[in-house]
């Protein structure tokens, strides 16, 4: 199927591991360049070298989001190689696994900073190229914890929550200009911070980390965990003409495992 990508080009942020290396390759392998940020610069280099194997340009920029200098450079430096930005995927992330009277202020911060905040800036710095083209896709990727309690997860909710909501009052504002805005909120997900995730929960549980594992797989009612790229193809179909008419939703890829009635 055309889903109509080629030629044009995405900003993805986390974009060298994880969900973010999916979205990236997905929308490579659908003819869109691709400019991606990350802390690391051999993990965006090795990503890079996998985009441009499809047959697309790539750009890497070493970047820490929680800093509005390094999320400035990234958008102004980005634009500038590759001349156009018809896709932004906000996909950055960390997590801090501890029970609420462990957790910090700092750590509620830099969490804040991370996810919430980097999005709604970078969001505002790619609005106006996305308003002169006349059109643009924004897609946020928020956890599930938006949604359900996670007892040694609450910065991961009180950051996630605030995603969701910032994606349904972006959407309002920015669909004048024909740019849509929705929300992706990935289950338990076959990345390596998950893997961190359930080896904190493993130590303060004192078990083992694959009874951890056994057990979260068995909350899921399709039975088995969710990929990275389970989530890219929902941000694809988001970023496609197929979600033209479709903004400031909230979709959940997580194999039914959030019990919550949504309406």
């Amino acid at each position: 199927m055309d889903f109509q990508l080629k030629d044009k080009v995405a900003f993805v942020t986390g974009g060298s591991r994880g969900i973010g290396r999916a979205v990236a390759l997905m929308l490579a392998g659908q003819g869109m360049n691709v400019a991606i940020c990350g802390r690391t610069q051999e993990s965006l280099d090795e990503t890079a070298i996998d985009i441009r194997a499809l047959g697309v340009e790539a750009w890497t920029f070493q970047t820490d989001v929680s800093r509005l200098e390094d999320v400035e450079r990234f958008v102004a430096e980005a634009f500038e190689a590759a001349g156009r930005v018809d896709v932004l995927v906000n996909n950055a992330v960390t997590s801090t696994t501890a029970p609420f009277d462990e957790l910090t202020d700092d750590e509620f911060r830099y969490h804040i900073d991370v996810k919430l905040m980097a999005y709604i800036r970078i969001a505002r710095l790619v609005l106006p190229h996305m308003e002169q083209q006349g059109q643009g896709r924004i897609v946020n990727i928020g956890g599930m914890t938006a949604r359900i309690v996670a007892p040694l997860r609450m910065t991961n909710g009180v950051t996630n929550a605030g995603v969701a909501n910032f994606t349904k009052h972006f959407a309002n504002y920015a669909g004048r200009h024909n740019v849509t805005v929705n929300c992706v909120h990935p289950g338990y997900t076959a990345t390596e911070r998950i893997t961190q995730m359930f080896e904190g929960e493993a130590k303060q549980a004192k078990v083992d980390i694959d009874a951890i594992i056994a057990k979260r797989t068995a909350d899921i009612p399709l039975g088995k965990m969710i990929q990275p790229e389970d989530i890219a193809k929902a941000v694809l179909f988001f970023c496609s003409p197929l979600a033209g008419m479709i903004t400031g939703q909230s979709i959940a890829v997580d194999g039914g495992s959030g019990e919550a009635v949504n309406y």
